[in-house]
């Protein structure tokens, strides 16, 4: 995994007409989005075809990237960070555990935008796959060119899982997805923009990338 360095972050809620900051402490993130083969291996489902195996796994839901980070943690002796509190659906997260977990929203635009100030860390085509230049498919993940700080794929090929919450009171337990994907037009790939759906929600241009606290 990369360590990504502290620093700032501003958010932007369009909906609303909102931005704020947010400070970001040091955390490591995984180079690409999970892939296949490893999903499938820590969730002792059936072997992938090769030509699959290098595909970052999709049609996950938000509740099934929780649970993978958690078995994940277990199975490479680390402590867990997410809990479910009695019989409610509510899910706490301890950032201070050393286990995999998915980077919140602030975090993960920080890390896409790399020090960067525009709306994507380099020309499109180069770094992402989207709906002009994927053929209407997932592709392997690290064949674009990856940000300044060596993450590939943060823009395009599948969109990705957040902690956060989109907005509560609005929209109850949506969560939040970043990235864009194979199928999302250019414009819904960038580091800002921000889509929400709730955590059950599974399609097959969504996935997740695995952070770690530190």
């Amino acid at each position: 995994m990369i360590r990504i360095p502290g620093g700032e972050i501003e958010l932007r809620d369009d909906r609303i007409k909102r931005t704020w900051k947010v400070e970001i402490n040091p955390f490591l993130l995984a180079p690409y989005p999970v892939k296949t083969e490893l999903y499938n291996a820590i969730t002792n489902q059936s072997a992938v075809a090769v030509d699959e195996a290098q595909k970052p796994v999709v049609t996950i839901s938000w509740n099934d990237a929780i649970s993978f980070c958690n078995l994940l943690s277990r199975k490479a002796g680390l402590q867990e960070c997410y809990s479910i509190t009695g019989n409610s659906e509510e899910v706490i997260c301890d950032w201070n555990a050393d286990g995999y977990r998915l980077p919140s929203e602030a975090e993960w635009q920080y890390a896409c935008k790399a020090g960067t100030t525009g709306y994507r860390y380099g020309e499109i085509d180069k770094i992402a796959w989207y709906s002009e230049n994927s053929g209407g498919e997932l592709h392997a993940v690290g064949q674009k060119e990856p940000n300044a700080w060596g993450l590939y794929d943060m823009l395009g090929n599948t969109w990705e899982w957040c902690w956060d919450l989109y907005d509560e009171k609005v929209y109850g337990s949506y969560r939040i997805f970043r990235g864009g994907s194979w199928a999302e037009e250019a414009r819904g790939c960038g580091a800002s923009c921000r889509r929400r759906s709730h955590p059950t929600f599974s399609i097959d241009d969504l996935g997740f990338r695995l952070a770690r606290s530190l």
